[in-house]
């Protein structure tokens, strides 16, 4: 098993590619929003012509409305995974959820993570109506367990939603209803993608005026003419924003820089996500050709 992580905008996509063409191997995403139909540029989803015929699985295998848990990604992980070594091919798993990187090397017993000052501090200025509100929108199983004024429980579950991606309820169910175990295997590789901090924030700035011109807006457009704009799939990075801008609560100048700062700040969070393995390989993927190098030498000394 291999897997290769990193934060948003790192240049994973390419690189995945490149070693999948050179190791003989096939590529799981385990990107969260990935999994949807239609949600394309939001998701910064590989196009057929960007994965040069390398096969590629857990991409658009669900719709907006249905629901895609932390247990759907790992057995569906596992069963493709077992898929691939059938055929002497080598898994290669692609992604920046770091709770799902967790809960494959770790098993569900995973840490419902710690806090973020940065986020603690916007979520403080937030009036508790507010909150709840966005809790309920969110995920209702939580908020109906939760008192309206209850602000600090509100905001500890909106705080798990952001820095996870995932209802909290979704979570605290797991802790309770699965054992702890890991589908990584005896043998597994995991290395995490970095670039220095000034570089990535430019790569994601550049990112989000690239899907903005490739149509993120229209894309979005489309989805709410579908669906509602309260879907858990809405809610996510990219999205939510469009939808603010849609919606008519913000101006085109503030969605775009509110989707530039929230990105950036998705990335620091990604990143206190991947320090948690203390078995991690860090590449810098300046050099990319260096960085596959440095991969292809760690899998042959395992071998």
């Amino acid at each position: 098993m291999l897997y290769l992580f990193g934060p948003t905008a790192v240049g994973k996509t390419s690189l995945s590619i490149e070693l999948a063409k050179q190791i003989n191997g096939e590529i799981i995403s385990a990107d969260s929003m990935q999994v949807y139909r239609g949600m394309d540029i939001g998701t910064a989803k590989p196009t057929a012509e960007e994965r040069q015929g390398i096969p590629h699985h857990l991409i658009d295998v669900r719709d907006p409305s249905d629901e895609w848990t932390v247990s759907d990604f790992v057995s569906e992980c596992s069963r493709i995974s077992a898929k691939v070594k059938s055929k002497g091919k080598i898994p290669i798993i692609v992604g920046g959820t770091g709770l799902y990187l967790w809960s494959l090397v770790e098993g569900f017993s995973f840490p419902i993570t710690s806090a973020d000052k940065e986020l603690r501090a916007r979520l403080e200025t937030i009036p508790t109506a507010t909150l709840y509100s966005q809790l309920s929108t969110i995920d209702p199983v939580a908020s109906a367990k939760i008192h309206p004024n209850d602000k600090k429980r509100l905001m500890r579950a909106l705080e798990v939603f952001e820095l996870t991606g995932k209802p909290i309820s979704e979570l605290q169910k797991l802790r309770i209803d699965e054992p702890r175990r890991s589908v990584a295997g005896s043998k597994y590789s995991l290395f995490c993608l970095t670039l220095p901090r000034d570089l990535l924030y430019k790569r994601i700035e550049e990112r989000v005026d690239a899907m903005l011109a490739q149509g993120l807006v229209k894309e979005v457009r489309g989805l709410l003419a579908r669906y509602s704009p309260t879907l858990t799939s809405l809610q996510a990075l990219g999205y939510k924003e469009v939808v603010e801008y849609l919606e008519g609560r913000w101006n085109k100048e503030t969605m775009v820089a509110e989707l530039k700062k929230r990105t950036r700040n998705f990335s620091r969070r990604q990143l206190t996500w991947f320090r948690r393995f203390k078995g991690a390989i860090w590449l810098d993927v300046q050099d990319k050709t260096a960085a596959l190098k440095a991969i292809s030498n760690s899998l042959s000394e395992n071998r």
